[in-house]
């Protein structure tokens, strides 16, 4: 049994670099079932415009003495979450795919709820739950991603770390109000 050697002959990667340029970055190379991979990216972003905009309300909406402080959390999460968003469409279209911004069927499409909150406590509440829904949603799609598209991977690895931070930022909200 020969040895393959470890890289491809820079012919042949010049020759395969040729064909289906209208490909982009999809090379012959890429693993993934790409029609599955931009249908989980869809949901995904679903998820992370859900996310932003139920956080923009708790941030309109937060009231009374801890208010200020906990805004502005909110604030900073949904800033978060809108870059979460913009990174997945980005990267939709990089894989050939048109990212899915239509508010028809948004909530369907989303992993995460759109809860509103009638406190403080009960906003904080109900954000950390869309975010555990969130991380074990990624963390999910991680282990499915594999080797197999490891551009995807890393990008999703990156949000699910930011989402684990809201997480842990939020449990911590609520340890301070005593919820």
């Amino acid at each position: 049994m020969g040895k393959q050697p470890f890289l491809t002959d820079v012919k042949t990667l010049r020759e395969r670099a040729r064909r289906h340029i209208e490909q982009g970055a999809v090379t012959a190379g890429y693993k993934a079932d790409r029609g599955a991979v931009l249908k989980l990216l869809n949901e995904a972003l679903a998820t992370e415009i859900v996310c932003v905009l139920r956080y923009k309300r708790h941030y309109f909406m937060a009231s009374g003495i801890n208010a200020q402080g906990v805004a502005a959390e909110f604030l900073q999460h949904a800033n978060e979450e809108q870059t979460h968003a913009d990174q997945i469409a980005a990267r939709i279209v990089q894989l050939g795919g048109e990212p899915d911004f239509s508010p028809d069927g948004l909530l369907t499409r989303s992993h995460s709820e759109y809860v509103e909150g009638t406190s403080l406590v009960s906003m904080i509440q109900e954000d950390l739950v869309a975010e555990r829904v969130a991380i074990d949603s990624y963390r999910e799609m991680t282990a499915y991603l594999g080797n197999d598209d490891p551009t995807t991977r890393r990008m999703l690895e990156g949000i699910l770390a930011m989402e684990e931070e809201h997480a842990d930022d939020l449990v911590s909200l609520l340890e301070d109000l005593g919820g």
